[in-house]
Formats: structure tokens, C-alpha cells, sequence
């Protein structure tokens, strides 16, 4: 098991990324090529960013990674509320994913911070 696999913030993220993928699955057709597409890259960039951000060798490097991951959330839930805007997902599922994105946002926000300090 790598090092990154062991955060609970990148297994948080990597299980929101599934329930996107699951729930885009049922999105309709003509959006297959832009907000689906667009969300899954937005939420499966979150755990890739800190993934790679706790494999670098210095803070500033790892904030940074983070940093990328904090914002590919909040596209995220951009993306999340325009799907229920459109219809896609109810008010219950969008309110279940914000949560969810609450506590990881808050997770990286932290974490980043530690990094910044041990550059």
C-alpha cells in the first residue's frame, strides 16, 4: 500500500469519485461528452492531485498539489449544482455530495497548510 493510499481524505475523495461515475452513468446521452465528461475529470482529479501531492519531497511542492486538488473540488461542485439545476440529480443527492465536499475541502484546506509550514 503506497503512503497516499493510507489518508483518509484521499479515500473520502476517491469514494466521492465513484459515486459520480455511478451517478453520471445516469445522465442523459447528449451530455456523455460535456457534463459528464467534464464532472468525472474534476472529481477524479481530486485524489490524483493528492495522491501526487504526498508523493512530493518538499511542502511547497505538496501544497501545491493540493492546492489543485481543493480547486478540481469546488469545480466539482460547481458541475454537481448545475446537474441539479438541469435535473439530473435531486436537491437530497446534491445536499448528500456537498457534505461530503464540505468535510474534504476542509480536509485539504488543512492538510495544505501543514505542508506550507514544513517547506
Amino acid at each position: 500500500m503506497f503512503s497516499f493510499e493510507k489518508l483518509d481524505v484521499w479515500q473520502k475523495t476517491m469514494g466521492m469519485t465513484i459515486d459520480v461515475y455511478k451517478l453520471t452513468a445516469t445522465f442523459p446521452k447528449e451530455e456523455q461528452f460535456s457534463l459528464t465528461d467534464q464532472l468525472r475529470r474534476a472529481i477524479s482529479a481530486v485524489p490524483a492531485n493528492i495522491a501526487e501531492g504526498n508523493s512530493r519531497n518538499t511542502g511547497k511542492d505538496s501544497a501545491h498539489f493540493l492546492s489543485i486538488a481543493y480547486c478540481s473540488l469546488m469545480e466539482t461542485m460547481n458541475h454537481l449544482i448545475l446537474a441539479n439545476r438541469l435535473g439530473y440529480l435531486n436537491e437530497q443527492q446534491l445536499q448528500g455530495f456537498r457534505i461530503n465536499i464540505e468535510k474534504a475541502s476542509a480536509q485539504i484546506s488543512a492538510l495544505r497548510n501543514y505542508h506550507k509550514k514544513t517547506h
